[in-house]
């Protein structure tokens, strides 16, 4: 009789589209989302945490460039017969929160949000299906000095993680003057919305694509459709040459100024009343945000930016990094967004039926966590903790009295829990903990009431470059009595 076979093992790997984040990685974004959460906290806005899991109906129709609801997203259909979905962005979770607490929270309703999202989507290079965002949005002001506000915030937030004025630039356009060029160009209906939506949502894609794809790609899209490298076909929104210009001519009416911008795209919106608010409303914002002191050097008008998503209904906004780096392939080219977001009036709307005018902003987390490590304030090897080795097993309670007394003093430390038996392998395991210093009592030195503190730091510093005068004036390894044991310590690290 043949035998059973074992189980099969599983296999040690992180499903496709996800990764793991080890400690420097974790440490590194922490420090990264403190520092901005002190912003957002001075501008007044406050915490909010929700549930990860939202209803595939709370969350709508808004995932970017899909048509069914449950497309792109986690989902699951719950023993109730609910279908439940991961949230794939921390705006809808925001919407069902202002619609269900509505009589509870303030309003205006200033919030921060920060956590992992999910999409269900093909991953590649650079392209994951969780990844962390950092969101602030205000619900309940229909004003577009939340929007300035919005622009200001997002600036300080840059500049306070280590992104220097001169390295960014907060470009901000409205999808009330893109939507008043629409209706000249005849893809928008004021009196019938719904008609040519289709269309309008390739031409918001096509657009928010210029970077990426050029004039001829967009051009192309704007058209009968592109077909890439790859001989894959994407479908147009079928303009004509004549239709196709006036959208063009929208994406190169930045000028020299912003007030010059303005100008040319009143010119452009011609008669649409849509479109003349919302040159009105860039007007003012352009001034807000001068009046405080942020000028063209950190926020501009610029009509390229339209950003993706459906549900935006006026001023929009991109962060875009204007410093080089290398890419795969060691060409330069700039860096690019790393943050962006717009009003979107109608979200809210859904849920009680009533128009709750909101607008936000969203920080890719991970991205701004790479553009810190182009310009080398993150990626840095963290220090790790203080290392009592463990030099005689019987000896074990004076050794994490020693762990304790460091810690108790706000030091980080740990005790070695390997084997013991081979000391080279505790420092091993030191200099891979990044340790700046390792604690060693030997049964001689307990005898005579003293610990041995060995620098690692210096210590590998000295076995590189140190001169043997610099080594005889401040050694790698100092004996000190055991009562002195935190304040040596103490002094070593802050050499």
């Amino acid at each position: 009789m043949a035998k059973d076979k074992s189980p099969r093992r599983p296999r040690a790997e992180t499903p496709k589209g996800f990764r793991d984040y080890f400690g420097a990685d974790v440490t590194e974004r922490k420090a990264m989302l403190d520092s901005i959460a002190e912003v957002y906290h001075r501008y007044g806005f406050d915490p909010l945490e929700t549930s990860a899991v939202e209803t595939v109906e709370a969350l709508g129709k808004f995932l970017p460039d899909v048509d069914r609801p449950n497309e792109g997203v986690f989902g699951w259909q719950d023993e109730d017969g609910d279908w439940l979905a991961l949230r794939y962005d921390l705006t809808a979770p925001l919407a069902r929160v202002a619609a269900q607490f509505r009589n509870d929270l303030p309003s205006p309703y200033r919030r921060y949000a920060m956590g992992p999202v999910w999409r269900n989507e093909k991953p590649g290079p650079g392209r994951f299906r969780q990844f962390y965002q950092c969101d602030a949005d205000t619900v309940g002001a229909a004003s577009v000095a939340a929007d300035a506000e919005i622009c200001a915030m997002l600036s300080d937030a840059l500049e306070v993680v280590g992104i220097p004025r001169g390295d960014y630039l907060v470009r901000v356009n409205n999808r009330k003057v893109l939507n008043g060029v629409m209706e000249v160009a005849g893809v928008l209906d004021p009196s019938d919305p719904s008609k040519f939506e289709a269309e309008r949502g390739i031409v918001l894609r096509a657009i928010d694509k210029l970077d990426r794809l050029g004039e001829a790609g967009v051009r192309a899209l704007l058209g009968a459709g592109r077909r890439d490298e790859s001989g894959d076909v994407t479908k147009g929104a079928g303009l004509s040459d004549e239709q196709a210009e006036v959208v063009m001519g929208f994406m190169a009416a930045k000028r020299g100024t912003g007030a010059e911008t303005v100008a040319r795209l009143r010119d452009l919106v011609g008669g649409s009343v849509l479109g003349g608010e919302g040159v009105q409303e860039l007007e003012t914002i352009a001034e807000l945000l001068d009046r405080q002191g942020y000028g063209p050097d950190r926020i501009e008008i610029d009509p390229s930016v339209v950003r993706g998503l459906g549900y935006y209904t006026g001023p929009v906004f991109e962060a875009e990094l204007t410093f080089e780096i290398l890419d795969e392939k060691g060409r330069k080219r700039q860096f690019g967004s790393v943050a962006g977001g717009g009003r979107y009036d109608d979200l809210v709307k859904r849920f009680t039926g009533q128009a709750v005018p909101a607008t936000g902003v969203s920080i890719g987390v991970d991205r701004l966590l790479a553009a810190l490590r182009a310009k080398g304030r993150a990626g840095q090897k963290s220090v790790g903790p203080v290392v009592v080795t463990v030099m005689d097993r019987d000896r074990m309670g004076d050794y994490m009295a020693m762990v304790g007394e460091l810690r108790s003093a706000g030091i980080r430390a740990e005790l070695y829990l390997g084997n013991p038996k081979n000391f080279g392998n505790q420092l091993k395991y030191a200099d891979n903990r990044h340790s700046p210093v390792a604690v060693i009592q030997g049964t001689d030195e307990a005898g005579r009431g003293v610990v041995v503190l060995k620098d690692l730091v210096l210590g590998a510093k000295v076995a590189e470059e140190a001169s043997l005068e610099e080594w005889k004036s401040r050694p790698a390894q100092v004996e000190v009595a055991r009562a002195d044991l935190v304040a040596a310590v103490k002094r070593m690290l802050d050499q």
